[in-house]
C-alpha cells in the first residue's frame, strides 16, 4: 500500500456524513421492484410484457420471471415520469455520493460519456488537448464534436508496455504548444494498470489556461469510498468525471455514471451536457442498468467493512506475490515515475517472464486449460482485477502460472526458458508500442473524406480515415487523419494475429487492408 493523498480524508470520503435513507435506500430501484410488484396489463412495449407466455416463454425459462417484470419501459408513473421522481431522487444521491453537482446514469456505457464529454466541450470551443493514450471512444467523440486535438503523451514503460499519466510540466507544455486556445484537457486516470496521475495538480494547470478537464475515471468509481483508496477525481478539480461503475464497483455490464463538478465551468457545461445525453442516449433506456448503478451506489455507501476486508486480503496477495521467487507486482514500481502519485490497489499487474512465456500466451492459456479469466495482458504481464470489497483466493491463479512455468522449464532446456524471460517481448510477437503518426487532418475531415481500400504496404504514409484500436485496453494506434506508419502497421497486424488480440476499426481481421484518404 501507499500513502495517499491528504484530501482522503475530507468530509467527503466520510460517507457516515450523509443522510440516513442515502445508506439504505435505492428510490429507482425499489421503485422498479414495486412497479414489477404490480398485477399490471401491458398493452405497450416491451413485447414481452412481463409475462412468461407465448414469445417470452423462452426468455422466462432463460433469464427467469423476475427480470422480465423488471424490465419496465421509459416514462412510468412512479418511476421516471413527471418531477421529484424515484429517478431523479437515484440521480441526486448519486450526484451526493461522488462529490458532483450533477449525476447523469449511463446505460451505454463510459464510451457513452466520453462521446457526451466530446460534444459538451465543443461548445466552449474546437481547441482540446487529449492524453495520447485516450480510449477510442473519445477519439470518436471528437470527430462528432469536430475538434481540433493536440496530445499530451504519458509517459510508457516500453518493457512492459505500461502507458501511465502525465505531468502537470508536460500538460502545460503540450496547451502551450496547440496552434489554437485550448478550451477543454481530457486526461486518462486511473490508467489501465492501476496508476494514478495528480488530478489536482493537473486541473490547476488546465484552468490556469481557462480550459476545463474531463478525467477518464472509468477504473475509479470506487474511489472516496474509503480512507484507504484515492480520492475521487470529482473531489479534485475535474470539471467532468466519467466512471464505469461496472467495472471494480459491481453493477452490470455496461453501466456508469458521468458526474459534472461544482467548478467554475459547470454553469457552461451543465446545459451542453444535458443536451449531449440526449444525443447520446436511447430512448428506451434499460431499466436493469439504472437499477444496476442505483444499487451499486447504494452499496459503495455501505462498503466501508468489505472494503476494509478486501484491502486486508489484498495486502497478504501483494506480500505473496512480492516475495515469490518467480512473480513480481509492477505496481510496486509505478511510484518511481513523476506521473504516478498514487496507486489503485484493486488491480494487480503481474510480471510472469519466469514461465518463459509471453503474457498473451498465458491470459489465453489461462483461459483455456484453468478457466481463469484476466483482464488482459501485455508481452511480459497480466493483469488481475478484484472487485470492490471481493476477496478472492487467488492460489488458483498462482497454481496455475506455477504449472506453465514448470511445464515449460521442462520440456525446454534452463539456458533457453531463461533467455526467453529476459526478452520475452520477441518471443510475444508483438513490437513495441508504436509511436503515433503526424496528424495531417483534423479528424472529423478525415472521417468525413473520399476514402479508398488499400493493402498493409501501400497504407504506409498514406492518411487513415479510421480509428484503429487494439484491444484490450482499446487506446486507439492510429486516429483519422493521422499517417500510418510502418511501425504502426506491423503492431496492429501482430495484434490481430495474437492469440487473445483484436484491433476496434478494422477493415478485416487480419488488418490485411487500411482504409485511406483517397489519393
Amino acid at each position: 500500500m501507499t500513502v495517499h493523498q491528504d484530501s482522503h480524508m475530507t468530509s467527503v470520503s466520510d460517507r457516515s456524513a450523509l443522510p440516513g435513507n442515502a445508506r439504505t435506500h435505492a428510490p429507482y430501484a425499489d421503485a422498479l421492484q414495486a412497479a414489477a410488484e404490480r398485477d399490471s396489463l401491458f398493452l405497450s412495449t416491451p413485447g414481452h410484457g412481463g409475462t412468461t407466455t407465448g414469445i417470452s416463454a423462452g426468455q422466462a425459462e432463460f433469464f427467469g420471471e423476475h427480470i422480465l417484470s423488471l424490465d419496465i419501459p421509459p416514462l412510468f408513473d412512479g418511476i421516471d415520469l413527471g418531477v421529484d421522481t424515484p429517478k431523479d431522487e437515484a440521480l441526486q444521491l448519486a450526484a451526493e455520493a461522488w462529490g458532483a453537482r450533477r449525476t447523469w446514469f449511463l446505460t451505454n456505457g463510459s464510451s457513452q460519456g466520453n462521446r457526451m464529454a466530446a460534444l459538451a466541450i465543443g461548445t466552449l470551443g474546437t481547441g482540446v488537448v487529449t492524453q495520447r493514450s485516450a480510449h477510442s471512444s473519445f477519439i470518436d467523440g471528437i470527430v462528432l464534436a469536430g475538434l481540433n486535438p493536440g496530445f499530451v503523451y504519458p509517459n510508457v514503460d516500453e518493457v512492459n508496455g505500461i502507458a501511465h499519466g502525465v505531468t502537470p510540466d508536460s500538460l502545460r507544455q503540450a496547451i502551450a504548444s496547440h496552434p489554437e486556445t485550448v478550451s477543454a484537457v481530457y486526461l486518462v486516470t486511473p490508467s489501465y494498470f492501476g496508476a494514478i496521475a495528480d488530478v489536482r495538480a493537473l486541473a490547476e494547470v488546465a484552468h490556469e489556461a481557462g480550459a476545463a478537464l474531463i478525467v477518464d475515471a472509468a477504473w475509479g468509481a470506487h474511489f472516496g469510498f474509503h480512507p484507504d483508496l484515492p480520492e475521487s477525481p470529482v473531489t479534485l478539480g475535474a470539471d467532468i468525471v466519467i466512471m464505469s461503475t461496472h467495472k471494480l464497483a459491481g453493477s452490470f455490464t455496461q453501466s456508469a455514471l458521468l458526474h459534472l463538478g461544482d467548478t467554475e465551468f459547470a454553469n457552461r457545461l451543465e446545459p451542453a451536457l444535458a443536451r449531449a445525453f440526449m444525443m447520446t442516449s436511447s430512448t428506451s433506456e434499460n431499466a436493469h442498468l439504472m437499477a444496476s448503478i442505483d444499487i451499486a451506489r447504494r452499496d459503495l455507501v455501505n462498503s466501508r467493512d468489505a472494503i476494509s476486508y478486501s484491502l486486508e486480503n489484498i495486502r497478504h496477495i501483494r506480500a505473496r506475490i512480492e516475495g515469490s521467487e518467480h512473480y513480481h507486482l509492477l505496481s510496486g514500481d509505478f511510484m518511481n515515475h513523476a506521473d504516478v502519485v498514487d496507486i489503485d490497489p484493486f488491480r494487480l499487474p503481474i510480471d510472469i517472464t519466469s514461465t518463459g512465456l509471453d503474457g498473451h500466451a498465458v491470459r489465453k492459456r489461462l483461459t483455456e486449460d484453468f478457466d481463469i479469466f484476466a483482464e488482459m495482458a501485455t508481452a511480459t504481464t497480466i493483469v488481475a482485477l478484484i472487485g470492490v470489497g471481493k476477496s478472492p483466493d487467488l492460489g488458483r491463479l498462482f497454481d496455475a502460472l506455477d504449472a506453465m512455468r514448470l511445464e515449460n522449464t521442462e520440456t525446454r532446456p534452463a539456458e533457453a526458458v531463461a533467455a526467453s524471460a529476459g526478452a520475452v517481448t520477441a518471443s510475444a510477437g508483438i513490437p513495441a508500442l508504436p509511436s503515433a503518426g503526424k496528424l495531417v487532418a483534423l479528424p472529423r475531415d478525415a472521417y468525413f473524406a473520399d476514402s479508398e481500400l488499400v493493402p498493409a504496404a501501400e497504407a504506409i504514409g498514406r492518411t487513415s480515415v479510421s480509428s484503429l484500436a487494439a484491444y484490450p485496453p482499446g487506446i486507439p494506434n492510429v486516429l483519422p487523419g493521422e499517417e500510418i506508419t510502418a511501425e504502426t502497421v506491423e503492431f496492429l497486424q501482430a495484434v490481430a494475429a495474437s492469440p487473445t488480440g483484436h484491433v476496434r476499426g478494422g477493415v478485416d481481421s487480419t488488418l490485411a487492408t487500411f482504409r485511406v484518404l483517397k489519393g
